[in-house]
């Protein structure tokens, strides 16, 4: 049976530390508790309307990451298992089951660690513009969507609001500090291995964006990892250089708000069923594809 749709949790147990767009983020001392609801956004603003099982999927396929990733870096996720959760957020089992994990509290970077292998989004948009990303120049007659010679390595910064804003290296340096090389080098070896994976099951990873931190002196991978929200996944069968690609991602409702008057300012209109349903059966796609597996 399918879980019935959540957009906002309430769990006055404990302490609200923040709601994101998508993430419900509650304070349990050294340790925090995530919870993936079915909020969506586009154009930066949350829209009304909830997408069944996103949360779900989101939860679901970090936790395959980090146990893919478990022999090339640490993390900070300790359990899904809402039996193992302190004792006062078990009669909450209904909002949490599936679509949370409790985590290890950790030191966050300031910056977004992103790792493209093709051209596409904010990183076309830089290369017409310049020629380069993130001050990385590249060969001259790529088209929109061709692959990179090698993956590359483009930081930006965590905004507030709005989009996040892509930065050279030398400013990353300065927010990372002496473990900015360290995070260029593990950004790329975990997008080089998850691709190589991704691969295997047709799909390509084209760029994806990680979160890293540190807890008692160790480097640790945080956050959501390699979901549809944080991916540009392409299935490989319709992959076609030269333009925007098919993707397992929210572009139904991109497209569908696109064709309204709408401003792309708060309040954000409602969405239409048809565009709910398929947008929710491609976030379940992209977890089964990847993983093999099925959400109920």
């Amino acid at each position: 049976m399918s879980s019935p749709v959540i957009t906002h949790t309430n769990i006055p147990d404990v302490e609200l530390l923040a709601r994101g767009k998508v993430r419900d983020v509650y304070s349990l001392g050294d340790k925090l508790l995530f919870v993936a609801t079915d909020r969506i956004s586009a154009f930066d603003c949350i829209l009304p309307n909830g997408i069944p099982g996103k949360g779900r999927v989101l939860t679901q396929m970090s936790i395959f990451w980090f146990d893919f990733l478990r022999d090339l870096v640490a993390t900070h996720f300790i359990t899904a298992n809402v039996d193992d959760y302190p004792a006062e957020l078990h009669k909450h089992r209904h909002q949490l089951d599936g679509r949370s994990m409790l985590v290890k509290r950790a030191r966050m970077f300031g910056a977004e660690c992103v790792a493209r292998g093709y051209v596409s989004g904010s990183g076309w948009k830089d290369y017409k513009a310049t020629g380069a990303v993130c001050g990385i120049a590249l060969p001259a007659g790529l088209r929109e969507s061709d692959k990179l010679p090698e993956p590359i390595f483009t930081p930006a910064t965590k905004a507030e609001s709005g989009h996040d804003i892509n930065i050279p290296f030398d400013d990353f340096r300065a927010i990372a500090g002496d473990k900015a090389e360290t995070l260029r080098d593990l950004t790329l070896a975990i997008y080089r291995k998850a691709s190589d994976y991704a691969a295997t099951r047709g799909i390509i990873l084209a760029d994806t964006k990680f979160e890293f931190g540190m807890i008692d002196g160790e480097l640790v991978l945080a956050d959501e990892v390699m979901t549809p929200d944080s991916s540009r996944f392409w299935p490989r069968e319709t992959y076609a250089p030269g333009g925007p690609q098919k993707s397992y991602d929210k572009q139904f409702v991109r497209d569908y708000l696109e064709t309204l008057t709408w401003d792309k300012r708060p309040p954000a209109p409602p969405l239409p069923d048809d565009v709910i349903t398929k947008t929710a059966e491609k976030y379940h796609e992209a977890y089964a594809a990847l993983t093999g597996r099925t959400l109920a």
